[in-house]
C-alpha cells in the first residue's frame, strides 16, 4: 500500500489562505489542536515551499529550545524529515531539512512509492496546487474559519482546469470552524441544466 500525501490549510470563508497568523489564532483551541496533532502523528515526511519553510524554521527551533508548552510539538517537527522546494539554492540549518531535487510532481511521486509513514504539508499553497493538479494529493484538510478576510492569496487561482473533489469527512468545532477533508473524485457527477430541471417538483 502506497503512502498517503495529506495537506492541511487554514482558510477563510472567502478562500484566503495567506498570512493565517493575522486572523487564525482567535479560533485555535483544543479541538483544532487535536485535529492538527492527529495528522502530524502519522507523518514521517513534510513537504514545504520556501516561504512556509522559512516561517517554520524561524519559529519552531526556538520554541523547542525554550522548553515551553509547545516544545514537544516543536521537537516532533524538528525530528521529521523535511523536504523544501525552491528554485534557488538553499542553506538549510533546521535539522533533518533538505532541498528537493526535481519538480514537485516527480519528487512527490517517488516519495509516495516508498514504504513509510504519511507525507504531509502545512501551508505551502504553491506545492498543494501542484499536487492537486498532478492528482497526487490523497487528502486535503481545510480548516474553514468563520471570517471573511477580504485580501490575500486564495487557495485556488483562476484560469486553470477544474479539480473535482469529494467530501470524505466533516466536523464542526465549537468555535464555528469547519474541518472538511476532501479527496480526489474519480467519478464526479455529470449532467447539465436539463437533467437538473427534470429533478424539480412539478
Amino acid at each position: 500500500m502506497s503512502r498517503k500525501i495529506n495537506a492541511s490549510l487554514f482558510i477563510s470563508l472567502d478562500g484566503v489562505v495567506e498570512a493565517p497568523d493575522q486572523w487564525h489564532f482567535p479560533y485555535f483551541d483544543d479541538e483544532m489542536g487535536a485535529a492538527v496533532g492527529a495528522s502530524l502523528n502519522a507523518t514521517e515526511v513534510m513537504l514545504f515551499g520556501r516561504v512556509t519553510y522559512d516561517s517554520f524554521a524561524g519559529a519552531w527551533p526556538g520554541r523547542e529550545a525554550a522548553g515551553g508548552d509547545d516544545a514537544g510539538f516543536a521537537k516532533q517537527l524538528g525530528d521529521m524529515r523535511k523536504i523544501v522546494f525552491s528554485r534557488g539554492r538553499l542553506d538549510l540549518e533546521w535539522r533533518n531539512s533538505e532541498q528537493a531535487h526535481g519538480d514537485v510532481a516527480e519528487v512527490a511521486a517517488a516519495l509516495k512509492s516508498e514504504p513509510g509513514g504519511d507525507i504531509s504539508l502545512s501551508g505551502s499553497v504553491s506545492v498543494v496546487r501542484q499536487l492537486l493538479a498532478a492528482g497526487l494529493l490523497d487528502e486535503l484538510h481545510l480548516f474553514v474559519h468563520p471570517i471573511a478576510v477580504r485580501k490575500g492569496m486564495r487557495l485556488f487561482d483562476e484560469g486553470e482546469p477544474s479539480i473535482p473533489l469529494k467530501l470524505l469527512t466533516s466536523r464542526t468545532f465549537t468555535t464555528g470552524v469547519l474541518h472538511l477533508v476532501y479527496g480526489p473524485d474519480t467519478a464526479p457527477p455529470t449532467g447539465g441544466y436539463e437533467e437538473a430541471v427534470a429533478t424539480l417538483p412539478e
